[in-house]
């Protein structure tokens, strides 16, 4: 084991630069939860995927990248967190060229699936060698802010830097984007960054790790299935095999030693509460915001760039309330922040709930505006509030287990909302389109668009219509359930994090977990 920062040692020039060496592949990996928002409506007349295939490219890359975090976390322990970040962004470098040459549906869901892996080796490595070269406590908490704000950025820059790149390029370029700043990575991770592994690590549970994601992705698979017609019983079948693994899994980590996930973490109040506010939040998040992005583009017809800087003051907003949220808490009970934070967006999904196919542009960005950067409160405290209650040898599960959140939300949100958005879609069309719009035009919006480029002028535009009155029912449909989900999130944090004094007043002693 290479020697890390001894105590007490004042971090220099050669750490801060490794800092941004640690804060690139953060903000990259986030913002590629989100890039291909603006790029789905360019990659689906390329492709020609179904509508389930679409949110398959959109969303595995962020299953597997949440699936995989606690193994990830605990392999870098073990071999070492500065080889694996270099494995990982080399593995990412190589994987993105790859996908630029792609040309099926399904090959792209492979490889954003490989994505998500090589995404998951990296993000705990990046928070472990920042607590490696950081010994100072007060250099490390200014470092974990830095790193905490640049997934905030990348999350939000996400739609903006994609539709950027496909006014100038192709939605390809969304995926070379990586090449170089990974290849910066490797090389100033070889330079700059001290190995590090911990000799009492714990063995990785291979059948854990299997039992993980034979939970997760059924489930998934089985709340797409449900928006397809006729396929009711593959779904439910599907969902009840995912809940009869995460039954399994559960009672598996109960036993082991050194489990893969500490589940007993949550017994303690607030480390359940923040993840579940911050689950909730994401989850209502993620899926409207795909739809907002795909309504910019394909029902008011705006530019991918031009659809990106409509998004963009809200991502600033983001910015804006993520950086002050660490400080108005230092006089304002976080559990009281984060409520109001996630009212704040349930006003703003019901703005969105009356947005309409015809001149709805206006009511669409202010409320995106509304929603977006209260959003902001949860996303910047959770990670603080989880580690900050449990003992210190379990800081690094409880902080694995506020970013596998991030990353499952938005990618839920997708999965579940998204589906939802598409079952409506496809009931409002199914009597509406004409026989000329095909299958793809009642499969999704896409299609419709596609269709109606190839038909004469009058039924084209009846196609068009149709179609985004439709998909404009399901982005209302879509809004008022993740206003229902924020609210729930709302009245969670108060019932849960209420007890949370402001940091700048003493705790009160609460029982550790574990």
């Amino acid at each position: 084991m290479s020697a890390g920062i001894d105590p007490g040692q004042r971090a220099g020039l050669r750490e801060w630069l490794g800092l941004v060496v640690l804060v690139l592949p953060a903000m990259l990996l986030f913002m590629m939860l989100t890039i291909l928002f603006l790029a789905i409506p360019h990659l689906a007349a390329e492709l020609r995927p179904s509508s389930t295939q679409t949110l398959w490219i959109i969303d595995i890359y962020g299953f597997l990248m949440a699936g995989l975090l606690v193994t990830m976390g605990t392999l870098g322990d073990r071999i070492g967190h500065r080889r694996l970040l270099i494995a990982g962004a080399v593995v990412f470098a190589v994987v993105s060229v790859a996908a630029v040459t792609t040309s099926d549906p399904n090959l792209m869901i492979l490889w954003r699936a490989v994505l998500g892996l090589a995404a998951a080796t990296q993000m705990p490595a990046t928070l472990g060698l920042i607590f490696t070269t950081f010994a100072d406590a007060r250099q490390r908490g200014v470092a974990v802010g830095v790193w905490s704000g640049a997934i905030s950025v990348g999350t939000g820059l996400g739609p903006v830097v994609g539709g950027a790149l496909l006014e100038a390029f192709s939605w390809r370029a969304a995926f070379l984007v990586a090449v170089p700043v990974m290849v910066v990575v490797a090389i100033g991770a070889l330079v700059l960054l001290p190995d590090h592994r911990n000799p009492a690590a714990g063995r990785i549970d291979l059948l854990s790790v299997v039992l993980s994601l034979a939970t997760l992705l059924p489930i998934v698979y089985g709340v797409k299935e449900l928006a397809r017609d006729g396929a009711l019983a593959v779904a439910l079948v599907s969902i009840g095999v995912g809940l009869g693994f995460g039954v399994w899994f559960v009672l598996r980590q109960l036993r082991l030693p050194e489990p893969l996930m500490d589940v007993r973490l949550f017994a303690h109040r607030t480390v359940s509460g923040a993840l579940g506010v911050f689950l909730l939040s994401a989850i209502a998040l993620g899926g409207v915001y795909l739809l907002v992005t795909q309504y910019l583009q394909l029902v008011e017809g705006l530019s991918p760039l031009r659809a990106g800087l409509w998004v963009l003051p809200g991502a600033a907003l983001l910015v804006v309330v993520s950086t002050l949220s660490p400080i108005l808490v230092r006089r304002v009970r976080p559990g009281y922040l984060i409520a109001a934070g996630l009212a704040l967006q349930v006003a703003g999904y019901l703005m969105l709930t009356q947005v309409g196919a015809v001149g709805g542009l206006p009511l669409l960005v202010a409320g995106f505006m509304v929603l977006y950067p209260a959003v902001a409160p949860s996303m910047a405290l959770t990670t603080n509030l989880v580690v900050g209650s449990v003992p210190p040898q379990k800081a690094g599960a409880a902080s694995g287990l506020a970013t596998t959140c991030s990353d499952l939300g938005i990618s839920l949100g997708i999965a579940v909302i998204g589906s939802i958005s598409v079952a409506v879609y496809r009931s409002e069309v199914s009597g509406e389109l004409p026989r000329e719009a095909g299958v793809s035009g009642r499969d999704s919006l896409d299609g419709a668009v596609a269709a109606a480029q190839g038909l004469p002028g009058e039924l084209g535009a009846a196609v068009l219509a149709a179609a985004r009155e439709a998909f404009t029912s399901g982005l209302n449909v879509a809004a008022g359930i993740a206003a229902v989900i924020a609210g729930g999130a709302a009245v969670l944090a108060l019932v849960k994090l209420r007890h949370i004094p402001p940091t700048g007043q003493p705790a009160h002693t609460e029982q550790p977990a574990g």
